[in-house]
This record gives C-alpha cells, structure tokens and sequence, in this order.
C-alpha cells in the first residue's frame, strides 16, 4: 500500500531551551478517510527508540540532537513507509502522514470513530478475520459501543443486548450465565476478541469496548463450540492506549442496587511501548422479589507490550467471583390437550419459592495472549491463546409444576467445573495478484473442553403457590435431603483440530467475491463414571463447512449489495437402529441484503433476508422408539433490518427489526409444523433516541427515549400442550450530562411497569430507577 501525500514541514519558531538536546520530531498519522490512526508504530531509526500513536493519531520524540533522522511508520497491512527529516535545536519537526487507502489494523483493534453518529462504530478485525470494511464484508452484524452503553446506564449484558435486533429477552439461568436469541436460535456470548472466551457465570461489561453480534451460521471461521446456527456474539474488550486516563463511577437504584466501577490506564515506560490498563467492577443488588440477592466483583486487567516496529504482544484477564440465589425457573405442570399462558396461571411474579441461604457461589477466569508479528509488508503472522475456567458451588435451582396450582422445588447441589482451551495461529495476507487486492487468512485452530461434575439433584415437597402462605425451603431442609441422595460424579470433555482458510478477491475495485473453508477433527472423549470408572460415548467425527460471499460496492464505500451461502455444524454422537453412526448436524444459510452508509456516516444500516435450512437432526425413531434416527429439520427464514443515524446534531438513533419463521420441518408428530419453543417472539422491534446539547451553557445535557417490543412467544408448543408467553412492550427513558470531567445520569427502565417474561419463564424487573455519577481523569 502506497501513500496518497507525504508531507514534511519544517517550522521554525520560538521554543524552550533544552541544552543541546532540545530538538523534537513530532507528527499525527490518519486513516484514508482523515480520522486520527491510534496505537500505530512509529521508529526512530538511528536511536531505536518506539512508540505509539495516541488516540488522536499523535507522536513524538523529544530530547533529540541536531542532526539528520529516519522515521519508520508501520502500519500493519500497508507498506513500511521511512521518512529522512532533519532536527535543529529548538525548530521542531513535524511529519504528517495519511493513508492511500482504507486500513483496518489486525494488531490492534482500530476503532473508527464519527464525531456526528457516536453509535455508529462498525469496523471490526474479528468479524472475518482480515481487514476488511463493513461495506466490504458479505455478512450482517451489528455493534453496540460502549457510548451507548454508557448512555443508557446498561449495568449487565441483558440490558445491552436491548439494541440488538432480534436478541429478545435474555435468557438468565441460574448461575448467572445469559442466552440470547439471534435468528430463532438461542445464541450465548462464548467469544472474546474473535476467540473463546466462554463463562458459565455472571460475565461484567466493565471491560467491554463494544458488543458485536455477528448473525448467521459462522463454523466456518469460530467453529462449532463458539458459534450457534443464528450466529454469534463477540465481547470486544477495551485495550491499553498511549496516554493516562480513566474513570470511577457510582452507580445506585432500585432494590439497593450498588455498582462502582473503576477503568485506569497508563502508559508504563518512557517510550510508551508498554501499556496497562485496569478495569474492575463491585456489584451489590437485591431482588425485586420477596428474596433474592446477587454479591459480585470483577477484575480485568490488560497489558500491552511493542517490542520493536514487527512484534507486538498484548495480554489480559478477567476474573469474576459472584455469590447470589437462582432467578426463577419455573416449568408448568401440563396437563393433555391444555393451551394456557403464563400470564393466567395465577403464579406469583414477585416471590422467589426459597431463601437467601440456597445461593450459590461462582467464580471465572479468563486469560488472553496476543502475538503479532509483521512477517512483511504483505504478511502477518497472529498467534492467539485463550484459557477459560468457570466452577460453580453451591445451591441452583428450579420449581417444577405438579398440578395447575402446585409445585415443587428442585435443587441441585454440588461442585460443577468448565475448562476450555483455545490456541489460534493465523497468517493473515493483504497484497496483489496480477494487479487485484487480495487478502487471506490461513488458520490453524487447536479447541478442548475439560468438565467435570460433582453434584446431587433432590426434590422438596410440593406446596401451593397460589396461597400466600410462605414457603420455607431453606439450606438445612436441601441438606438433609442430599445427604440420602445419589451423586452425578463424572467428567467429559473433547478435543477439535482444525484449519481453515478465507480469501477475499477484489475481481474489481467494486466487486469482492468470499471464499471460505474449515476442515474440522472432532474427538469427542465420552462421558466417564468417576466411581466406577468406565468411560462411554466417545467417538470421532470429521466434517467440512464452507463459506461463500459477494460484494458490489454500488456506490464506493456507501452503497453495498451482497449475498452469502455460510454453513454451520454440531457434532452428534450415537448410531440408529441398524449400528450406522450418526453424522454431524449441518445449518445451510443464503442470504443476501443492502448495506449503506450514507451523509458522511449519518446513515449507516443493513436489511437483509436469510433463510437457514438445518438437516440431520437426531429425533426419536417412530418405530423403534428405543432408538433414533437422523432424519430431522428445522427451517428458520427472516428478515432483519438495522441503522444508526444522526439527522441533526446532537440526536441520534439506533433502531431495528426482526422477523423469524422458524419450524420444525420433519420432526416427531408432537412438534413437527410448528415453531419451536426456544425461538422466542416472531417480531421484535427496538428503539433508542437521544439528543444532547451540543453547544452554550447547557453543553453536554442529554435527554433518551426508547423501548422494545415482541409478540407472544412460547415456553412449550407441542400439539399436546402449550405454555404461552405473552407479548410485551417496554419502555425507557434517561437523562444525562456529559462533562469533560464528570458524567452523571439517571435512568428509568420499563417505565410502565410491564410484565414481561424470559423462555424460561424468569419474572423481568418491573419498573426499575437507576442514577449514575462518573468522575473522569
């Protein structure tokens, strides 16, 4: 990649003497489109000395004698760029730099910020793998950035996934851990910087840059343990930066919600080659229920290290420890042939069915390594590394229904522990064939699973939950029953080796064609009786999942047209009737949609339609109904439609839409036809507006307004029984003062106290007041 203009000035003018090393080389580097280029290398040759760009594109060396000097600017993706400038005491050089062309940095994560549209913040390195623009990329995703998370006083990723079109009501089970929705598809947020970086437990957004929730069957690129067949959802974590800063904040509420938040960074050498920052978090709530609490505290530091103009290495944690009681889940008795919704069986929406000493206690770990290494001006070599733990002690539980007025608790005791290890090596590409831009990512990609359980699961007795009577299940009664139950003791685990390869060929300067394809190994290590010592079920599987995409750019950088064929897998495990071994599921996506991005990114949006078509889903066998058969599908088609915008300055939107037809389309007599319970609401909407003072006195003050919508949705629907959810509307309003030093807000969600419910039949907050102050350095 070549420069558009180099442009050296040098200006002399009055300064501060230095002795003889007074001299300085100062400078800002942009991107093509004239925004600052952060965290970019620069060289001083003859010293050695390195540092990085700051977050306005800035650097400089100081302390320098008269002399001549070569400066070396590395940007990964384009070509080593050294410029000869000359030093004099007191005259301080100045060097301007900016790109030829667009470059999205796979080193590290460039954010391209629009002063106008602050929601709008779409780039990403993760997505596929290469640097590549969203106009540029033949798949649907959508970015919330921590702007809006800020905006909004989004405390949990419930609440952030409030901007994600289709995403629904958040799933929450009983340790903390989320699910979301995405194309009909229940979808949890396994990746971290474009890895594995799973939790079973309460995951904290105070280290989160943005949310990127990239839709559609992504095997191809994350595999099968990260993504689901409606996509996945990426935490983008917040990186060290060149220069000292950060923010405390106090965030209280309803139900003495107690939230502060820390985020610190500085640089740790003179040259700025090292970089650390801290970001922690302490959470203290209780339920709007009768009981219920949640204690929690996070840890996430991260450091960053440029060893020389090549390398770069960056590391991080997260650790998270929570003590809290399980939300409600509650599985209704059905009775034949009974269609009946949650909202008329009479169970109570404010009572927990326990007590504050069933609770569990959970704890995560997540470790990250980075190394890149610029092999040339062409090649980049990643190598990634990720090591995920989460255990979880304690009490979780559920209400199991027994008639339609009465129900029983079930409480699961014990030890549960998750390990997974991912290591990542990519060779990443950007250069010509036969005078067309061609960029590839060749990846091999090591995955294990390590689990182990040491639990009992046991029963209390049935009561009324129509009467208010008060239930007293406590530890000592789970006790004494667990102490006469029998323990699940067991291990499983399994190992997945792959390699794959994406190449994106520009056949013109407007026409971008995909293609993508991963082998995957899969050895599933059974399951193993730890008592007994026996092993069953283990088994190895092999499966291919290609990728396919085109791009017509139909107005430079604005307009997109594009389509895709992407595929997805699920390893199965166990043979039918007549001793054949199952084959791995299979989810086929087309797709294809119009992307913009339009008046100087005021305009930025997608609306597509896919259509996902998955076979060989295992099913009981109808006539050896001891058995299975892998005959079974599912058919989920819809369309999605999302944008940012700012009209005007100072307001700004983010909306979008979701419609899903999804069914089961051969399955068992009972469900075959119909939608399946876990594919939430057909239509969901959501909304967000804000505007904000930009200038006078008042500069800063903000006021918001948004909600979201769904129609009814199912828990159960068979054609014997169905649990029907009832559809909702919620609103939300804020306001806010943005100060250079200071932000303060307030908050208030479901403003008309609306009763809403998860798949899992979880009771959501009722009206809820949240006040946030934060104190920025």
């Amino acid at each position: 990649m070549k420069f558009a203009s180099i442009a050296v000035f040098l200006f002399g003018g009055l300064g501060w003497a230095f002795g003889q090393n007074s001299g300085t080389i100062s400078g800002t580097l942009k991107q093509h489109s004239g925004e600052a280029l952060p965290e970019a290398t620069v060289e001083l040759v003859e010293l050695n000395k390195h540092t990085l760009t700051d977050q306005e594109g800035k650097f400089s060396f100081d302390h320098l004698t008269e002399g001549n000097y070569h400066v070396k600017i590395q940007v990964i993706g384009s070509d080593e760029k050294i410029v000869e400038v000359k030093v004099k005491d007191n005259e301080p050089a100045v060097i301007n730099y900016q790109l030829e062309k667009e470059n999205i940095s796979v080193i590290q994560e460039i954010t391209l910020s629009s002063v106008t549209n602050k929601f709008s913040k779409k780039e990403s390195p993760y997505v596929s793998k290469l640097p590549l623009k969203n106009m540029e990329t033949p798949q649907v995703y959508i970015s919330v950035p921590k702007e809006l998370i800020q905006e909004q006083i989004a405390v949990n990723l419930g609440s952030i996934s409030k901007n994600i079109p289709g995403s629904g009501i958040p799933m929450l089970a009983n340790q903390g851990r989320v699910t979301f929705l995405s194309r009909g598809f229940t979808t949890e947020p396994m990746v971290r910087n474009g890895i594995s970086g799973f939790s079973y437990t309460t995951i904290d957004p105070a280290n989160l840059e943005k949310i990127e929730a990239i839709k559609g069957p992504s095997a191809t690129l994350f595999g099968s343990n990260l993504s689901t067949y409606g996509g996945l959802f990426n935490r983008v974590t917040k990186k060290p930066y060149n220069g000292f800063g950060g923010e405390v904040s106090y965030t209280a509420g309803s139900w003495n919600y107690n939230r502060f938040t820390v985020d610190v960074n500085t640089p740790v050498n003179k040259d700025k080659t090292v970089l650390f920052r801290l970001n922690g978090a302490a959470t203290y709530q209780k339920s709007f229920q009768d009981l219920g609490f949640s204690n929690a505290i996070s840890i996430a530091p991260s450091i960053s290290y440029q060893i020389n103009d090549r390398l770069s290495l960056l590391f991080d944690i997260e650790y998270g420890h929570e003590k809290g009681t399980s939300v409600v889940r509650f599985n209704p008795f059905l009775g034949s042939n009974k269609v009946q919704s949650i909202a008329d069986m009479k169970f109570p929406y404010n009572r927990l069915f326990g007590s504050n000493d069933i609770a569990y206690e959970t704890e995560m770990m997540n470790i990250f390594a980075q190394m890149n290494y610029k092999i040339s001006d062409h090649w980049t070599s990643q190598t990634v590394l990720s090591r995920a733990r989460s255990t979880i002690d304690g009490y979780i539980t559920a209400i199991n229904g027994v008639t339609d007025t009465t129900a029983r608790l079930q409480v699961m005791k014990g030890n549960t522990n998750f390990i997974a290890t991912n290591i990542q090596q990519n060779f990443i590409g950007d250069f010509q064939i036969l005078g067309h831009r061609n960029r590839l990512v060749v990846g091999l990609d090591y995955y294990n699973n390590a689990n182990s359980f040491d639990r009992v699961t046991v029963n209390g007795t049935a009561f009324d939950f129509t009467s208010n009577a008060p239930y007293a299940a406590n530890q000592s009664t789970i006790d004494n029953l667990a102490a006469s139950g029998t323990p699940r003791i067991e291990k499983n685990g399994d190992n997945s080796y792959a390699v794959y390869a994406s190449d994106v060929f520009n056949i013109t300067d407007k026409l971008l064609a995909m293609v993508s394809l991963r082998a995957d190994r899969y050895q599933n290590l059974g399951v193993t009786n730890i008592a007994q010592n026996i092993n069953t079920g283990d088994y190895w599987q092999t499966n291919f999942s290609p990728k396919f995409g085109l791009v017509y750019e139909v107005v430079k950088d604005k307009v997109s047209v594009f389509g895709n064929y992407m595929n997805g897998f699920t390893n199965k495990g166990g043979s039918d009737f007549y001793g054949n071994t199952f084959k791995p599921e299979q989810a086929n996506q087309k797709e294809f949609g119009v992307k913009g991005d339009l008046f100087n990114h005021k305009l930025v949006g997608t609306i597509s339609y896919y259509d996902i078509d998955v076979k060989n889903m295992v099913r009981q066998d109808p006539v050896n109904n001891l058995f299975s058969v892998q005959d079974g599908g599912q058919r989920s088609k819809g369309v999605e439609l999302e944008f940012t915008a700012n009209p005007f300055k100072g307001f700004n939107v983010i909306a979008g839409y979701a419609y899903n037809d999804s069914k089961m389309t051969k399955a068992d007599d009972k469900v075959n036809g119909l939608r399946p319970a876990l594919s939430g609401p057909s239509n969901l909407y959501n909304l967000w507006m804000s505007y904000q003072i930009m200038n006078g006195e008042l500069k800063g003050l903000g006021i918001g307004f948004g909600g979201n919508k769904g129609n009814h949705s199912f828990q159960t629907n068979t054609t014997t029984a169905k649990v029907i959810i009832p559809s909702y509307t919620t609103l939300d309003a804020a306001v806010f003062y943005d100060h250079k030093n200071f932000r303060a807000g307030i908050k208030v969600n479901n403003l008309t106290n609306e009763q809403t419910w998860s798949v899992r039949l979880t009771p959501q907050n009722p009206t809820q007041v949240l006040g946030s102050i934060a104190y920025k350095f």
